[in-house]
C-alpha cells in the first residue's frame, strides 16, 4: 500500500525577514532598470520568480544594495522595519519625481513568542511575481524621466531602533500633490508588504 508523507511550509522569522529583504534587493534593481536611473548595458539578465529579472553590474550600487539587504534582514527579524522608500530624484536639482512605497507590517507575536506560521513557497512566489509583472510594466503608467536621475534608500523603523553610523537622518522627500498608483501587495505570514508609488505630474498635464 502506497504512503504519502504530508509536509508543511515553515515560515520562520529569520526565513521570513530573508525573502522580503532579497525581493527589496530585486525589486530596486528592477526600478533602477525600468525607469532608466543607470544604462540598460550596466544590467545583466538572471532568472528569479520564475521571471526574467534584471541586476546591476556597477559594482558602487552592487555593494550598496548587498549592505542595505543585509541592514534590512536584520531589521526586519527584529521586528523594527516599517517601511523602506526607494525615492528617484534629479541629479542636478535633487528634486523627487518618484517615492517607491514598501510598507511592512509584522506580526508581533512572532517576534515576541516566536510563534511559526505556515504558508507555501509558491504561494509567496506567485505574490511577489505579481509585484514584479507591475514594476516591469511601470513604463506604461508613469511618466517618461527625461532627465538624468539618481536614487537614495529611506527606512523607516521603531523609535528606539539601534542605526549604523552609515545611515543618517534625513526628511522624508515628499512630493507636493503627488499621483499614486497602488501596486500588489505579498505576504509571508509574518511580514505583510504593501506596494505603492507615488509620481510628479508633469505640470503641462495640468494645463
Amino acid at each position: 500500500m502506497a504512503s504519502r508523507t504530508a509536509s508543511k511550509d515553515i515560515i520562520t522569522l529569520k526565513g521570513s525577514a530573508a525573502i522580503v529583504s532579497e525581493f527589496f534587493g530585486y525589486a530596486a534593481n528592477s526600478i533602477l532598470y525600468n525607469r532608466g536611473v543607470y544604462p540598460e548595458e550596466s544590467f545583466a539578465r538572471v532568472k528569479k520568480y520564475g521571471l526574467p529579472m534584471l541586476l546591476t553590474q556597477d559594482a558602487a550600487v552592487k555593494t550598496f544594495l548587498t549592505s542595505l539587504t543585509s541592514q534590512l534582514s536584520e531589521w526586519l527579524e527584529a521586528g523594527q522595519l516599517q517601511r523602506i522608500v526607494l525615492v528617484i530624484m534629479s541629479k542636478a536639482t535633487g528634486e523627487v519625481l518618484e517615492r517607491w512605497n514598501f510598507n511592512i507590517v509584522t506580526d508581533v507575536e512572532v517576534v515576541e513568542k516566536g510563534v511559526i506560521k505556515e504558508k507555501s513557497d509558491k504561494e509567496i512566489m506567485r505574490e511577489i511575481q505579481a509585484i514584479m509583472r507591475q514594476v516591469n510594466s511601470c513604463i506604461s503608467f508613469l511618466p517618461c524621466l527625461e532627465e538624468p536621475c539618481i536614487f537614495d534608500v529611506l527606512a523607516y523603523t521603531d523609535a528606539e531602533t539601534a542605526v549604523p553610523f552609515t545611515w543618517v537622518e534625513s526628511d522624508a522627500k515628499l512630493i507636493d500633490n503627488p499621483q499614486m498608483v497602488k501596486l500588489h501587495s505579498f505576504d509571508t505570514k509574518i511580514h505583510k508588504v504593501d506596494t505603492l508609488v507615488s509620481y510628479k505630474v508633469d505640470d503641462l498635464d495640468d494645463e
